[in-house]
């Protein structure tokens, strides 16, 4: 039993790297592509913020505990396993990590679905609660991208139109200053959304109160984006659209809005699939799109679920036998 809580501590802790390799540079992606800042400064101030919001998340989140627990998606007798969570974490963990190293910027929030239905359907089938799974995670992991691209779109659309109309004073200072503070808030949403997914699955560690695992998540987190964020930093930044200051700050707006809004609500939105949608709709307003790129990235979203499914429901398997 000691050796299963200890794996299971170490491949929480891998998940943890790996969510800040592939998700830490997202909320600042704009700033490196926009050249308002260098790589080093948006990466420390992502760690920052990130870290920032995953320390407030120990006061404020309970709901997200409880849907990445595994329970209302499986019988309590096994979401309640080590085997189980250490299945779970295993199989997102690497395969967040292995779209990192690759440069494909997926859902932590989705690998971690995968991960929880693949143990479920070697042990029950296809009793496995599909409804709940519905609700709590496909419907707004669709509908995120959509309202982002969308609202992406729109409010460039809006900002050229009223410095069309108005010609109002182009003000450096002020447009990075509002652009950091935008990284600075997604960044934040982040931490604050993504570290309580994580660290439900190491609470039945009988060592492990609630703050006591968050603090651990989030310094794995930071080491992880520190690390290894080069290859999400070059696909967010430069490959999905060249951008300028104001394309880059559209979308941070849109993006900070959506996942706080979100966070209230308990709902497991991606912050991935917000940042991308925003910053492609954008590029698309401006024609500087690519839509090869960005097809791509929707296929490694499409097989981002079963992927985690499979790898998860073997690890699950042979931890049975």
């Amino acid at each position: 039993m000691l050796l299963i809580s200890i794996s299971l501590f170490l491949a929480t802790l891998f998940l943890a790297y790996s969510n800040g390799a592939n998700d830490n540079f997202k909320g600042v992606a704009t700033l490196f592509g926009s050249g308002t800042t260098s790589y080093q400064t948006a990466i420390l101030w992502a760690t920052f913020t990130t870290s920032a919001g995953a320390i407030a998340s120990i006061l404020l989140v309970s709901k997200l505990i409880k849907n990445f627990s595994g329970r209302g998606i499986v019988p309590d007798a096994i979401a309640n396993t080590s085997e189980f969570h250490l299945a779970v974490a295993i199989a997102a963990g690497l395969t967040v990590l292995i779209a990192s190293l690759t440069g494909f910027p997926i859902s932590t929030t989705h690998s971690l679905t995968g991960a929880l239905i693949g143990p479920g359907l070697v042990a029950i089938g296809l009793k496995v609660n599909f409804t709940a799974l519905g609700n709590s995670f496909f419907l707004p992991l669709l509908l995120s991208p959509i309202i982002a691209i969308s609202l992406g779109a729109g409010i460039y659309s809006l900002s050229n139109y009223i410095n069309s109309r108005w010609r109002l004073p182009d003000n450096p200072r002020i447009i990075d200053t509002c652009h950091f503070i935008s990284a600075g808030v997604i960044s934040f949403a982040r931490g604050f959304n993504d570290t309580p997914k994580i660290v439900s699955l190491i609470l039945i560690i009988e060592y492990f109160s609630i703050q006591g695992g968050m603090i651990t998540i989030a310094i794995a987190i930071a080491l992880g984006g520190l690390l290894n964020s080069q290859k999400i930093a070059e696909t967010m930044s430069t490959k999905i659209t060249s951008m300028n200051k104001t394309q880059g700050l559209s979308a941070n707006m849109v993006t900070g809005v959506l996942v706080i809004a979100a966070t209230q609500f308990g709902l497991p939105v991606s912050t991935t699939y917000v940042s991308v949608g925003s910053i492609f709709g954008a590029g698309l307003i401006a024609n500087k799109a690519n839509k090869r790129v960005f097809y791509q990235i929707l296929l490694s979203w499409i097989l981002t679920l079963p992927i985690a499914a499979i790898i998860s429901g073997i690890i699950y398997r042979l931890l049975q036998g």
